[in-house]
């Protein structure tokens, strides 16, 4: 994780670099000026300490604190200016979004000030948090799941489901990185993904730096609507993976891609088949069975991801 680590000042590489040892997995670090800095992973908080060591969440009370690393506005200063490389400019239309992506792709989410036109936010000044999020690639955590989404010829129309933070966009990512190579029971497809948030893909400066296979093409940092429609028109694409469906608008462009003969392979935020029922325009798909597969993710007690998978009657398979 040296891209991370390269991005603090130079006295808090180290305490930056703990973050990442003793069998620890980060998948977050929160920076708040004022506060002190907090690494999470697992389910599990960690702090810096002045002492050049993590402190674990329970050993600690607040009442007693005065040992941990409180993040100055300095060290805001200094990191940004790194994350930039120097060019906070260069940055302004990604941060409008709310984050952007560093070398390794890893995401910075932003809060701070923001400045609105018409109700719009056109810009993110003062930056107070910055969180990031680490990206970590997990090859072959879709390995199980892939045969049930394939069929002679191609794949199923599918949507991975999941509530936040259970895996489903890592599970896309996988999906997208076994059907561009290819399995042994299905060639290897053209892939057109729409990365709106850059979260699959994490593109840096319109490179992916996650590993989607040699068929994917991708469109960095694009409304998923116009993404989709898009593709269709210029990449040709046998399948279209988009993340994190739910807007009108992005499901009548799915309609539209589906009368194209292409796939879709999508994510939508649902934490039970039930609430899935209940989205508004769900219901038209599941009257019509435009999709063909849902995949329910789920934790289990070791943190370890599950599926189960129903058909397009919403009759489990598995």
């Amino acid at each position: 994780m040296e891209e991370i680590i390269r991005v603090f000042p130079g006295a808090l590489r180290e305490l930056c670099r703990k973050s990442f040892e003793e069998n620890r997995e980060p998948e977050e670090i929160r920076l708040r000026a004022g506060q002190p800095v907090m690494v999470s992973g697992r389910g599990t908080e960690w702090f810096w300490s002045r002492e050049g060591c993590l402190v674990r969440e329970e050993r600690f009370h607040w009442a007693n604190s005065s040992n941990l690393y409180f993040w100055t506005e300095q060290d805001m200063k200094e990191t940004l200016a790194r994350m930039s490389q120097y060019s906070m400019y260069a940055l302004e239309e990604e941060i409008r979004n709310g984050f952007f992506t560093i070398q390794g792709g890893h995401r910075i989410g932003v809060a701070g000030k923001t400045v609105c036109e018409q109700g719009k936010i056109t810009a993110i000044r003062n930056i107070s948090s910055l969180n990031i999020r680490v990206a970590r690639q997990k090859k072959d955590c879709a390995k199980e799941l892939l045969p049930w989404l394939c069929r002679t010829g191609g794949i199923y129309n599918t949507l991975l489901l999941s509530p936040p933070g259970v895996g489903k966009t890592t599970m896309l990512r996988d999906c997208i990185r076994l059907l561009s190579e290819g399995t042994k029971v299905l060639p290897g497809e053209k892939i057109g993904l729409v990365d709106e948030r850059g979260e699959v893909a994490a593109s840096f400066f319109g490179i992916p730096q996650n590993d989607l296979g040699c068929r994917t093409d991708v469109l960095d940092a694009c409304p998923k609507a116009e993404g989709m429609r898009l593709l269709i028109r210029s990449m040709s694409p046998q399948i279209i993976a988009v993340d994190e469906l739910g807007k009108k608008e992005d499901c009548l462009a799915v309609e539209e891609v589906l009368h194209c003969g292409c796939r879709i392979l999508g994510t939508m935020h649902a934490g039970s088949i039930q609430e899935l029922q209940e989205k508004m325009y769900l219901k038209r798909w599941l009257k019509r069975e435009y999709f063909e597969r849902f995949v329910l993710l789920s934790l289990g007690e070791k943190g370890e991801r599950r599926f189960s998978v129903y058909d397009g009657k919403l009759q489990k398979l598995c």
